[in-house]
């Protein structure tokens, strides 16, 4: 059985942020899964199924090691599935939930009509410890946010990030000469997690302009390409 050209094995990070950044507009399935785990192998004919079934499905399979691109959307486990549009996440699903995941390609891709974003995640907030309210949390990481003019939250420091798109991130500011503080939110539970809410954004890097979120690695890399970016981010 051939396997559909809409669907595609992710070899590497630059790929997997060049494919997704083609078209915001279009439904893309991200597939995390591994060769030794039997839910992963039934879900792969499901994908794939999917895959055939919808041909403006752009459906990307990605293995657990590819830890820049697992550890980016907070994989814990396999499989499991992500839908998206441009940057909004409409769903996760983990575990061999197949039902589940073709009603939700039906859902957006079933009809012309067109698509409405849901909530950035579909998992359950992860409180804060009980000696910080949720109230501190949010007081907490906006002083964070306003520690300076660029404040990059990210993955491990600037001269050792722990992920892909970390060493991105602050590459693309060093090359832009701009003067920024950091965040590790490896460091800190909490704000990892309070930031996706406060920011409605469920990826890390996150990039803060003056107490402001911009936007992740891709938004902040389209304003490269186009010239906002020195609109926006001081010298």
């Amino acid at each position: 059985m051939s396997t559909p050209g809409n669907l595609v094995e992710i070899p590497n990070t630059p790929q997997f942020q060049e494919l997704l950044s083609k078209d915001l507009k279009r439904i893309s399935l991200i597939y995390f899964w591994t060769s030794w785990a039997e839910p992963c192998v039934q879900m792969n004919q499901v994908v794939e199924g999917l895959a055939k079934a919808y041909p403006k499905l752009l459906a990307l399979r990605a293995t657990e090691e590819q830890a820049d691109i697992s550890d980016s959307f907070d994989i814990n486990s396999v499989p499991t599935c992500l839908v998206i549009q441009g940057h909004a996440l409409l769903a996760r699903i983990e575990g061999g939930d197949a039902t589940r995941l073709t009603e939700t390609i039906a859902k957006y891709l079933g009809s012309k009509s067109s698509v409405a974003p849901q909530s950035t995640t579909s998992q359950s907030p992860v409180l804060p410890p009980s000696s910080e309210t949720v109230e501190q949390l949010e007081t907490r990481m906006r002083s964070i946010m306003n520690q300076s003019p660029v404040v990059l939250f990210m993955k491990g420091e600037p001269d050792g990030p722990r992920c892909g798109f970390s060493r991105t991130a602050v590459a693309l500011l060093r090359e832009k000469n701009v003067t920024f503080s950091h965040f590790d939110i490896l460091s800190d539970e909490s704000v990892r997690q309070g930031l996706k809410t406060l920011n409605d954004w469920p990826t890390f890097p996150q990039f803060i302009v003056n107490g402001e979120f911009v936007g992740g690695l891709d938004v902040v890399k389209e304003m490269k390409e186009s010239g906002e970016f020195d609109e926006i981010f001081p010298a």
